[in-house]
């Protein structure tokens, strides 16, 4: 879990996360479940955080039933499909998930 100083010092992140979920039309479900899985573990990277956050987005957007692909998360944050495709299982499993096995 992730505390109010986090949400904080992340604030801008988040705020591109709800952008590319605007544009994706994603629901309040996998907006709140994108938000809790790259706040629960941000890397400390700098370089790191827009692949995570996508990564974050697509995960989220699986669990709330929405279903992007991750070629269309990729575009709306500016990173390659392949940045997703690596970090999106270790996101779920961050959160104490079961990623598919597919």
């Amino acid at each position: 879990m992730y505390n109010a100083r986090e949400r904080l010092a992340n604030e801008e992140w988040l705020d591109e996360l709800a952008a590319a979920a605007d544009a994706l039309d994603l629901s309040s479900d996998a907006r709140s479940t994108a938000t809790d899985l790259f706040l629960s573990d941000v890397p400390s990277e700098p370089r790191s955080k827009r692949a995570v956050l996508a990564a974050s987005l697509y995960a989220g957007s699986l669990i709330a039933g929405d279903g992007r692909t991750q070629g269309e998360v990729a575009d709306a944050l500016s990173v390659s499909r392949l940045s997703i495709q690596s970090r999106w299982k270790d996101r779920l499993e961050a959160a104490g998930l079961e990623p598919p096995s597919w």
